[in-house]
């Protein structure tokens, strides 16, 4: 007789991870939403539109960055109820694809790449097909379920991608023309996006930080350090985001020069770390 219960849904980080999905999708509206202000602006009314359809990136951004900050706590709630699923883990993917892949290469096409008909939109592929593809991969290394896999990504996972994207962009939008629009830098982003396409499958190696949990320790210089940059985050919001997100992707390049009681001490590693993986 076929088993007719269905896969287990567990409240809280499937709440987290619903709450990822909700900010990506607003993100994708809010850019949709800018975008349609600046199509249907007058030319005297260039100035007010544009100031508007800023406010609209703005705030796109900041959905992705929230959903960044959703897709951590739902592998972390899990993990600590120990209601780690595989319904869980699909439902992630699916909700990443949305937030870490559609939103940050839609804002992207609309900032700058729309302006090359047939080179953009290509572009704006490639990163969506590559963070699909880099999805789909660590569904298959997560169902091995490997040790080694629990400790460390291969690859730049997706929601660092997407948090580089977006944090640089509110960076870009900080420095030009007072958050209105994007000068010169705007072209930093279709190469950036291309590498970061790269990078999602690339062998470099990056912590998961997964050991860290609600029992983690810190020596008290540990403990100001981390005090300070969330003090500078809330203080410099406009930089700060973007000076973690690329600290995180240059460390997969400095990692295997460090040795192995620093990558222990940075990564708060656990020799028996058997924890279930978390998204990409």
């Amino acid at each position: 007789m076929s088993d007719s219960t269905g896969p287990k849904i567990y409240l809280l980080p499937n709440l987290m991870t619903a709450g990822n999905l909700f900010c990506g999708f607003a993100a994708t509206l809010k850019i949709l939403e800018g975008a349609l202000i600046q199509a249907s602006a007058t030319p005297g009314l260039m100035e007010a539109a544009e100031a508007a359809a800023a406010e609209k990136f703005h705030i796109a951004i900041w959905c992705i960055l929230a959903s960044c900050i959703f897709d951590a706590l739902d592998g972390r709630l899990a993990r600590l109820g120990g209601h780690e699923s595989p319904f869980g883990r699909e439902f992630d993917s699916l909700a990443d694809i949305v937030s870490f892949g559609v939103a940050p290469a839609l804002m992207v096409y609309r900032i700058v790449l729309h302006e090359f008909p047939n080179a953009g939109w290509i572009i704006a592929s490639v990163y969506l097909i590559c963070g699909a593809l880099r999805l789909a991969r660590f569904n298959c290394l997560a169902a091995d379920n490997s040790a080694a896999a629990n400790k460390e990504f291969r690859g730049f996972p997706i929601p660092a991608a997407a948090g580089v994207i977006a944090s640089i962009t509110l960076f870009l939008l900080w420095i030009d023309e007072k958050g209105r629009e994007i000068g010169q830098g705007k072209w930093v982003l279709p190469p950036l996006m291309l590498f970061l396409a790269w990078m999602m499958f690339s062998g470099f190696k990056y912590p998961s930080f997964k050991a860290i949990n609600w029992r983690t320790t810190r020596s008290p210089l540990g403990f100001i350090i981390i005090v300070v940059i969330g003090i500078m985050t809330y203080l410099y919001y406009q930089w700060m985001p973007a000076v973690i997100f690329i600290a995180y992707l240059l460390y997969g390049f400095l990692r295997p020069f460090l040795s192995r009681k620093m990558k222990q001490e940075i990564e708060d590693e656990v020799e028996d770390d058997d924890d279930p993986l978390e998204s990409p």
